[in-house]
């Protein structure tokens, strides 16, 4: 997974990716996101063989961003205030090993930087429990179909979005009002 210079890539998932999608567009410094497919053994799954749960594969999110800007540490501490950490395979009704807590890692610092922020937010009782979230190499990342990238923006009416990801979405620009876009503020 090699970027330009300037660029990384974080894979995450937290759930159901068109919460963490919907967050992440916004932030200063992310340059692409993309939904989709990891952790897994399967190769191109389509969404509902990972919601069949026998592919292995989380529902996940590709971040690609400007680490000048929004450094690593940082993007995964805003991970851990967009999804519970401390559910295994589960996010709220979202249940099923598909939603786990997971961080793939494209290297060694991005590994140790993960355990790290784990610990940092351990170590602070933020969550009142144990954190869950696995923390792998990254492998194979699979593109979700298109009608699931950017799915909040093109979807704000449906009942999903407006009872689950519009809250998340309006709490987490609330929080990070200082590290938005300009055109997301």
């Amino acid at each position: 997974m090699s970027e330009p210079a300037n660029r990384e890539t974080a894979i995450l998932g937290g759930g159901c990716f068109w919460c963490i999608d919907a967050a992440y567009r916004d932030l200063e410094g992310v340059t692409e996101v993309v939904s989709g497919y990891a952790g897994g053994h399967a190769e191109n799954p389509t969404y509902e063989q990972v919601c069949g749960k026998k592919t292995g594969h989380a529902e996940v999110v590709k971040v690609v961003f400007d680490p000048a800007v929004l450094s690593y540490a940082d993007l995964l501490r805003i991970f851990f205030t967009l999804h519970d950490p401390t559910t295994k395979d589960r996010q709220g009704a979202d249940i099923g090993p598909q939603y786990r807590s997971i961080i793939l890692t494209t290297s060694e610092a991005q590994a140790e930087t993960a355990k790290a922020v784990m610990a940092e937010i351990e170590a602070a009782g933020i969550w009142g429990a144990s954190l869950v979230t696995e923390v792998e190499p990254a492998g194979a990342f699979w593109p979700a179909e298109p009608e699931h990238q950017d799915y909040f923006k093109r979807n704000p009416w449906s009942g999903y979005c407006r009872a689950v990801i519009a809250p998340k979405v309006a709490k987490f620009r609330q929080h990070f009002a200082n590290r938005l876009k300009a055109r997301a503020a």
